[in-house]
């Protein structure tokens, strides 16, 4: 049994936690937060000890896995305390808001020997990953375009309001939008080259933000915004042409419509199925639970995690830094 120590206990920690309750071979032990009601829910729930701070729980906690689900600006304080002391690591995304504190985190990493996985959870939902065979296997040909979208009403959960504080979150351009950024390169590889356009607001925070991300054969667009009110539904979608077929998620489902002709509805049987009651945008735990599930088999199997590793994660918040410097930063000051 992997014992779990968890690091924030907010909205991320809440569906972190609700997941572990469903895996087999972890659990979480210790939990932290400034918040002690916070704290003290997930502890009741798990039977875990409470610590003061991540800082303590890092030192004096008995645990395998220290999972860090706090704001993004905090991310790389613990995790190098964690990775200096010889733990696992799982580090909700974006991993970092620096490209220094990538190469930091990478080199720890190395030194320590320890296993990392960055919480790139659309890599594990389960449209996506469909998406990811299909385009791998081959069988509609290749990508010719794709759009990839991300909306959302104000995110009004975060604690403090950090995500609306540029310097802590990056703004939306490195906190939401990495979700696609970071899938793109996953399906796609690298682009050879990209075009960024944004939109603020009045303190001069991205608020929305559109990429091509240019290949020698195809060009992929990526949208995000979190500027909508407050009931204008979550919105995380994609249209992907290839030579053979066109595959669409949206509201209708996922479907694919083929170049000769006709129209397939493709069902998937999740995993996991459990609705969230933890509130933010997410209906439901599906992703998190296969993220997560796969970090624990991968730990129990003496194997290192390849589908959300750090260093390609620190990949993916390179390239989300560079598109955000391309348009004069998240924040014009």
């Amino acid at each position: 049994m992997l014992k779990v120590g968890l690091i924030g206990c907010g909205f991320m920690g809440g569906m972190h936690a609700a997941c572990y309750k469903e895996i087999e071979g972890a659990q979480i032990v210790a939990v932290a937060d400034v918040r002690s009601e916070k704290a003290e829910e997930i502890a009741k729930a798990h039977g875990a000890e409470i610590y003061a701070t991540g800082d303590e729980l890092i030192v004096k906690a008995d645990v395998d896995i220290i999972d860090i689900c706090l704001p993004t600006y905090l991310h790389t304080h613990h995790a190098v305390e964690a990775l200096r002391r010889g733990k696992n690591v799982f580090i909700e995304k974006p991993v970092c808001l620096t490209a220094e504190e990538g190469e930091l985190l990478v080199a720890l990493q190395k030194e320590s020997g320890t296993k990392v996985q960055v919480g790139q959870v659309i890599r594990f939902w389960d449209e996506y990953k469909w998406l990811k065979e299909a385009s791998d296997s081959g069988r509609f040909g290749k990508i010719r375009s794709a759009v990839f979208k991300r909306l959302s009403s104000v995110p009004g959960w975060a604690w403090e309001g950090w995500l609306h504080d540029a310097e802590k979150s990056g703004s939306v351009a490195l906190d939401m939008h990495i979700h696609d950024v970071d899938f793109v390169r996953y399906l796609m590889g690298e682009p050879s080259n990209f075009a960024t356009s944004v939109a603020r607001n009045s303190k001069g925070v991205i608020e929305q933000i559109f990429t091509t991300f240019n290949y020698k054969e195809a060009s992929v667009t990526v949208e995000a915004c979190w500027d909508y009110p407050a009931d204008f539904p979550f919105d995380a979608s994609f249209r992907v042409k290839f030579e053979k077929a066109t595959v669409v998620l949206d509201a209708n489902g996922l479907n694919v419509y083929y170049n000769v002709g006709g129209k397939e509805k493709v069902e998937i049987k999740p995993d996991f199925e459990a609705g969230n009651d933890i509130g933010g945008n997410i209906s439901s735990l599906g992703g998190y639970y296969n993220e997560l599930k796969y970090f624990v088999d991968t730990l129990l199997a003496g194997k290192e995690p390849v589908i959300a590793p750090l260093d390609d994660a620190v990949k993916s918040v390179r390239l989300a830094l560079k598109e955000i410097e391309s348009v004069g930063g998240a924040q014009l000051r």
